[in-house]
């Protein structure tokens, strides 16, 4: 089923995490820019590169022309599409990225702001799916700029921005994976209740029910199999596929059957 999004919201939210990027990345030395991330290959001049690369093929721009037959993390076409702009401008430096940068998302932003909301409405291909919105793909736009941003400032020991409402909209697109990452991810066995509760600036509490298969339920007769508990910092860059290197604080516990929890956070990866 189709996801319907405010427009004015996901473009101002876009706006900020545009902003955010920049206000981070801008004071940074040529040294800092070449730092590894924990994404295989990218260090954060490419982390940036990347997001440069993907809003430059939305503007309408062709993917550059060049030789990437020296990588070999690349699993898929999107991601050979995403390595083809990330070394074409391996060669800049980190400030030309940096102007290169403000001038496509000023130029994305106005056209997003042209937008109506019945554009947003409009089916449209997405990273998750055909059978989507125009909306949906815009904030899954900033769910990955999002998560990009958190692994420049993980890579740098950069506190994380912790941030309600880009919190809030980047857990609404987790959340749209639960019942993949509860039953296929972690493989939990039929009958499983499973209680993750999330602790930080943004709390939240989600109960998936294993029954046939997981799915997302308002509330169990029994109580929860297995329980999870964990800031929510650290939810977001482990379902990211990412390392826990700045959860926020806090710890992870579990309550019910601690194997089972920690087969949970093992394996809640489910993109990166």
């Amino acid at each position: 089923m189709p996801t319907y999004v405010d427009k004015a919201s996901i473009v101002e939210l876009l706006g900020h995490q545009f902003g955010s990027l920049a206000a981070l990345c801008s004071p940074l030395s040529e040294d800092q820019w070449k730092v590894a991330t924990c994404l295989p290959e990218w260090s954060v001049k490419d982390v940036l590169s990347h997001i440069v690369g993907t809003e430059s093929m939305l503007a309408g721009e062709p993917t550059p022309s060049v030789d990437t037959s020296h990588l070999d993390h690349m699993q898929n076409a999107v991601a050979e599409g995403n390595e083809a702009w990330v070394e074409s401008m391996r060669p800049s430096r980190g400030s030309e990225l940096l102007d290169r940068f403000g001038q496509i998302t000023a130029r994305r932003l106005a056209a997003l702001e042209a937008m109506t909301q019945a554009d947003f409405d409009a089916p449209s291909w997405t990273p998750v799916g055909r059978d989507e919105t125009y909306g949906r793909f815009m904030r899954i736009r900033h769910y990955d700029c999002f998560m990009h941003e958190h692994d420049i400032r993980d890579a740098l020991g950069v506190p994380p921005r912790l941030e309600v409402r880009d919190i809030d909209s980047a857990l609404d697109e987790v959340s749209t994976g639960l019942g993949y990452i509860v039953g296929r991810r972690a493989a939990m066995p039929e009958g499983a209740r499973v209680r993750i509760d999330l602790t930080g600036p943004v709390s939240r509490s989600y109960l998936v029910q294993v029954d046939g298969r997981a799915v997302e339920v308002a509330s169990f007769d029994q109580p929860p199999t297995v329980g999870v508990e964990l800031p929510v910092m650290t939810f977001l860059r482990l379902t990211g596929g990412r390392a826990d290197l700045h959860g926020g604080g806090g710890e992870i516990t579990f309550t019910g059957d601690r194997a089972l929890g920690e087969q949970l956070v093992g394996h809640l990866a489910f993109t990166i």
